[in-house]
């Protein structure tokens, strides 16, 4: 007789059960991917960060900040098929890490049929300079760095010929990449490569964001704002070459 009814669209009484479920899944998402889950807003650009150094095939020690590649890999495959994404923003902040996973990721965003844009806030180092000209445009903050360097290796050398001609083969992919998607050409960014007295310990050369932008590594020098700006032309016109090519095939 004392039982109490309520109206059957009052869900008070699942608040506190739900409440701990999407806490539970923020903390995950903060700790597996780096991400949380944001205010639901309708928009077709997707942004992927690239932060602290690209892990590959070898895990880095948990205090590391990493960006894993498996975990890149899956989302670019989903940006290139998603109907609502038509743009990407890349936000990169990276001391580099795995050469093969860098290229991996490096490809994959050239590859990509829609627009994208990258921007360096910090630094772009070592396999993160091909990482930052992959996109179709390029911005640097003013204030960040990109320090280009010879590739090394870790673990083991066997020193026999066979080893520089390994080192040299590796070293033109990342060469060839990046002046195939710069204005750089291939000998100025091997003269910055293997420059020599502005490394302690080491041969390379540190880039700020207007040197990098003025020998024609990275497009241009702005910000979050510019980034989004500029992408949103881009896909501006992506869109209405698309709605043109459909007209010009229906008319056929």
């Amino acid at each position: 007789m004392n039982k109490q009814y309520r109206d059957k669209n009052d869900t008070s009484e699942n608040q506190p059960a739900e409440q701990p479920q999407e806490q539970d899944t923020n903390i995950q998402e903060i700790k597996e991917l780096g991400t949380t889950s944001l205010p639901k807003e309708d928009s077709n650009i997707h942004c992927m960060s690239i932060i602290g150094q690209i892990e590959g095939h070898i895990l880095l020690p948990p205090h590391n900040k990493t960006t894993k590649y498996e975990h890149v890999i899956p989302q670019l495959v989903a940006i290139e098929e998603s109907r609502q994404i038509e743009g990407l923003l890349l936000i990169l902040n990276t001391v580099g890490g795995d050469v093969e996973a860098g290229l991996a990721i490096s490809e994959m965003v050239s590859s990509l049929s829609k627009p994208t844009v990258s921007l360096v806030l910090g630094g772009g180092h070592s396999i993160g300079v091909p990482m930052a000209v992959s996109a179709d445009y390029s911005f640097i903050a003013s204030s960040a760095t990109m320090t280009i360097h010879p590739i090394r290796l870790n673990g083991m050398v066997i020193g026999v010929p066979q080893t520089y001609e390994y080192f040299d083969k590796m070293q033109e992919r990342v060469v060839n990449f990046v002046s195939g998607h710069s204005k750089i050409s291939k000998d100025k960014f091997r003269e910055l490569m293997l420059k020599t007295g502005e490394l302690a310990n080491d041969v390379g050369t540190v880039l700020f964001g207007e040197e990098a932008a003025r020998i024609g590594l990275i497009d241009q020098v702005g910000g979050l704002s510019d980034a989004i700006k500029k992408l949103k032309e881009m896909i501006e016109l992506n869109v209405n070459k698309t709605n043109d090519s459909t007209k010009e095939g229906m008319l056929q």
